[in-house]
C-alpha cells in the first residue's frame, strides 16, 4: 500500500492547493483497494451486489434449436426453386414439448415462439406471411419467393451463451438483468464481494438533528440525509453516527468508532483549507501511525462548487473486525449542502465503485445543446445544476436551474443532471453542445 506522499509523486503537476478534479480521480484510483472478503448470496439478495468471480455457463443457452416466433418450420434449402413454395402441414411442436415424427421435403411442422426445431428443419416463416389453403382434413401453406431466406427466425443452441463460457464477469455489478440471466442459467446463488462499510457524520456547533427545537444561528443538518440517500443507491452497508459537535474529546471518539466499524468514513464540514477547527485536527492526529500507511491531506480543489476536501486513511485500532484492514479511507467533504453532492458524485462515489470490487466503467456523459448564454471561466471545473429536456428537432437540449449556489439545495431537487464544464473550457455559447452526467439512478 503506497503512502499518500508516494502517489502525490506519481502525479504530474500535483499542486493540493489547486487541484484538479482529474489530478483528484487520478489520487483516488491510486489510493483505495477493494475489499477482499467474499460471500455466497442467493439471487432475491443479489441484485446490486458485484461478483467475486466470472460466472461460468453450466450450459447452452438456449439449450437447443429453436423457433424464434409463432409460425411454419421447414428446410429452407426448398427456397432455392426461387418460385412460390407449397407446404403440406403434418403437426404441431409447442414449446417445451420435443416433436417426434418425421418432417420430410414438402411438408412443414407448425411452431410456437420458443419450440424445439426438429432435425432438418432450420427455417420459421412467421404465420402472417403465409397464405393457408385446407384440402379436405389437410392443410397447406404457401410462401411467395422473396419473402425470408434459409436460417431466418431460428434460435441456434448456445446463441446468447455457450457451456463453459463466462456469462457475467467478475466485478460486474449484478443488474435485474443480470438476476434473470443467473436464473436462465439454473444458479441460485453467487460469490460477491462482501458489502462496503461506510461509516458518515456530520461536524459542527451549528448543527442540528431532526427534534430539536430551532435556535439562533443553528440549521438543520440535510447532508447527512443526502449522504444516506447516495449511499443507499450504491448498496454499501451505511452506519449512520448522527452530528458531532466540533469538541474535541466527541470527534476523536466519533472518528475511532467509525475507523473501528468500517471501510470508509465520510464526514460533512470543517475541511476548509486553512481553517482551524478541531475536525481537522483530529484528523491529522489519528491519521499518524507507525504503519507509514495512513495519513490525510487536504485539498483545494480547482472546481465549483466544493473547493475543500480531506482525503487519506485513518488507523483503525488492532481489535476491529477481523475482515478489515488496518485503516478507513477517509473523505471530508466541504459543508455546503451541493457541494456534497456534487464531490461525493465526482470523486466518492467512482473511488467506492472500486473499494466495492466493481471493474464496471463510469456511465459516459450525455451532449446537450445548451439553451442559453452560460459564463465560465477557464482553469476550473464547473459542475452546474441542469433541467435536460427534447428539444423540437428531438435532440438533448439542457437549461440551468436559476440560482447555482453551493447551499441552494432546491437547485438539485429542481435538475435531473450536472451540467459539466471542464477545465479549460470557457463560456458556453447559445446552441453549443456540453457534457451533462444524468441523476437517475445516482441520486
Amino acid at each position: 500500500m503506497k503512502t499518500l506522499d508516494q502517489i502525490a509523486a506519481e502525479l504530474q503537476g500535483y499542486d493540493p492547493l489547486a487541484l484538479s478534479a482529474t489530478a483528484v480521480n487520478e489520487f483516488l484510483a491510486r489510493m483505495v483497494e477493494p475489499v477482499q472478503h467474499t460471500e455466497n448470496v442467493g439471487i432475491f439478495d443479489a441484485l446490486g451486489r458485484v461478483l467475486a468471480e466470472d460466472l461460468i455457463s453450466p450450459l447452452n443457452v438456449p439449450p437447443h434449436d429453436n423457433s424464434a416466433m409463432d409460425g411454419f418450420a421447414f428446410a429452407g434449402d426448398q427456397l432455392a426453386t426461387g418460385g412460390t413454395l407449397k407446404l403440406k402441414v403434418v403437426g404441431t411442436a409447442l414449446a417445451g414439448r420435443a416433436w417426434r415424427g418425421p418432417v420430410h421435403a414438402g411438408e412443414c411442422l407448425k411452431v410456437m415462439t420458443g419450440a424445439i426445431m426438429p432435425e432438418g428443419l432450420d427455417t420459421v416463416v412467421p404465420q402472417e406471411l403465409v397464405t393457408l389453403q385446407q384440402m379436405g382434413s389437410t392443410e397447406f401453406i404457401s410462401i411467395q419467393a422473396g419473402m425470408l431466406t434459409a436460417g431466418d427466425n431460428r434460435r441456434l443452441l448456445g446463441e446468447d451463451i455457450q457451456k463453459g463460457q463466462a456469462a457475467l464477469r467478475k466485478g460486474s455489478i449484478l443488474s435485474p438483468a443480470g438476476l434473470g440471466l443467473i436464473a436462465s442459467l439454473g444458479i441460485g446463488q453467487v460469490r460477491v464481494w462482501r458489502k462496503l462499510r461506510v461509516a458518515y457524520f456530520s461536524t459542527g456547533d451549528e448543527i442540528l438533528s431532526l427534534g430539536e427545537s430551532p435556535r439562533e444561528g443553528a440549521v438543520y443538518d440535510s447532508n447527512r440525509y443526502t449522504i444516506f440517500g447516495l449511499l443507499s443507491r450504491l448498496g454499501v452497508e451505511i452506519i449512520d453516527l448522527g452530528v458531532v459537535p466540533d469538541q474535541p474529546e466527541l470527534l476523536e471518539a466519533a472518528f475511532r468508532r467509525a475507523a473501528h466499524l468500517s471501510d470508509v468514513i465520510i464526514t460533512s464540514g470543517g475541511v476548509s483549507v486553512g481553517e482551524a477547527d478541531h475536525t481537522k485536527a483530529m484528523m491529522k492526529k489519528l491519521s499518524s501511525h507507525p504503519n507509514g500507511n495512513s495519513g490525510v491531506a487536504f485539498w483545494r480543489i480547482a472546481m465549483r462548487p466544493g473547493r475543500p476536501m480531506a482525503v487519506g486513511r485513518i488507523a483503525r485500532d488492532s481489535d476491529s473486525t477481523h475482515d478489515l484492514g488496518s485503516t478507513a479511507v477517509l473523505f471530508g467533504l466541504p459543508g455546503n449542502p451541493v457541494a456534497v453532492i456534487v464531490t461525493f458524485l465526482a470523486f466518492v462515489r467512482p473511488a467506492l465503485l472500486q473499494m466495492m470490487g466493481s471493474t464496471e466503467k463510469p456511465l459516459p456523459l450525455l451532449k446537450a445543446s445548451s439553451v442559453e448564454l452560460i459564463r465560465k471561466k477557464p482553469g476550473r471545473t464547473e459542475y452546474q445544476r441542469g433541467i435536460v429536456s427534447a428539444g423540437s428537432n428531438g435532440s438533448l437540449q439542457v437549461k440551468i436551474t436559476g440560482n447555482q449556489g453551493s447551499g441552494v439545495l432546491s437547485s438539485v431537487t429542481a435538475a435531473n443532471g450536472l451540467i459539466v464544464l471542464h477545465h479549460d473550457q470557457g463560456n458556453v455559447a447559445i446552441g453549443e453542445q456540453i457534457d451533462v452526467m444524468m441523476f437517475d439512478g445516482v441520486i
